[in-house]
């Protein structure tokens, strides 16, 4: 896979490099692995949720102003965020340029093909093909996508957003329950990630567990600040792991000396499958090296939802997978 792709999908602005090394996303490297897990951690969390107003303007989190003259009816999702919510709110994107939708715990390859597809993938979205749908209002990743914003313009209603954390996340499901009018199943989608995330807080696990992502060429660690999943991570179990920033890494040495009793593995691939990322690490002798690997607690995950899906309802399905394999 392409050094970028994976790069812009995973993490927004993560390094990658070959070998036996894996590699952090985005950050400062100056904090201790016992400090970051520690402020990641943080307080218990709160099951209250807020009530929601319809609204026709809002400023999100980010400082971005999102203005529509009516209710949004046509939503293109350049971003898997945007199809989660819209999944917890009952809204089929008017088109998608990812792969969510058709997962387990969504809307199924069948109801999934309600939403059209946008040429170009992930990237490089066509904009023509965004267009041809007149939408009210379009969705994307900051990072990637602000470049289409001038192409957008005067046609419709571009929002980038950024998440790094769950916060972020669910600040996102407030926004668009707010500017859809889907106030009541913003709140339920809400309560409903709050109360599974305290509940595995709870359940904390003592085990050291670790998130590692990409190919069979590029692999990194998902890091929290910077990867939503992995933010969660922390309250979930030992996750001794931060970001290095962009020219940081992490050597299979360093992972080993961890003592890791629970991997997950994410496959990051694009067109045709050629292989599951843990079955061409084990290869390398030093990944067999890894407690979890020599015990068998290797766990491949999907990576649409792990990786791309950002929103509550992934994460959620993200807190039942890792607390059963951390149990």
């Amino acid at each position: 896979m392409p050094r970028s792709t994976m790069r812009a999908v995973r993490c927004g602005i993560a390094a990658v490099i070959l070998g036996s090394v894996l590699v952090g996303c985005g950050g400062s490297a100056a904090e201790t692995d016992s400090d970051s897990e520690a402020t990641t951690a943080g307080a218990r969390t709160d099951v209250t949720v807020e009530p929601i107003k319809e609204t026709r303007k809002l400023t999100d989190a980010a400082g971005v102003t999102v203005a529509l003259d009516e209710k949004p009816e046509r939503i293109v999702c350049l971003v898997a965020l945007c199809d989660d919510i819209l999944t917890e709110l009952g809204i089929v994107p008017t088109a998608t340029n990812n792969e969510l939708l058709a997962q387990p715990g969504f809307l199924g390859k069948g109801k999934a093909k309600q939403a059209a597809v946008i040429p170009g993938g992930f990237i490089a979205p066509e904009v023509e093909a965004i267009l041809s749908h007149k939408p009210d209002l379009v969705i994307g990743l900051e990072d990637t996508h602000g470049k289409l914003a001038p192409a957008l313009k005067g046609a419709t209603t571009f929002w980038p957003v950024q998440p790094e954390k769950w916060e972020d996340s669910v600040g996102y499901l407030r926004n668009v329950a707010a500017l859809t009018g889907r106030t009541t199943e913003g709140e339920k989608a809400e309560k409903a990630f709050r109360t599974k995330l305290a509940e595995a807080e709870r359940a904390k696990s003592d085990k050291t567990a670790l998130i590692v992502y990409g190919s069979d060429e590029n692999f990194g660690v998902a890091t929290p600040g910077t990867d939503v999943a992995a933010g969660l991570f922390p309250k979930l179990a030992h996750y001794p792991w931060k970001s290095r920033g962009v020219d940081g890494s992490y050597s299979l040495e360093e992972i080993l000396a961890q003592d890791v009793d629970v991997l997950f593995v994410e496959t990051m691939s694009f067109g045709d499958s050629d292989g599951k990322l843990s079955e061409k690490l084990a290869k390398n002798p030093l990944w067999g090296k890894i407690p979890a690997v020599k015990n068998g607690d290797v766990h491949e995950v999907n990576s649409e939802i792990w990786a791309k899906g950002r929103g509550t309802r992934s994460l959620g399905i993200v807190l039942d997978e890792a607390v059963a394999a951390l149990k």
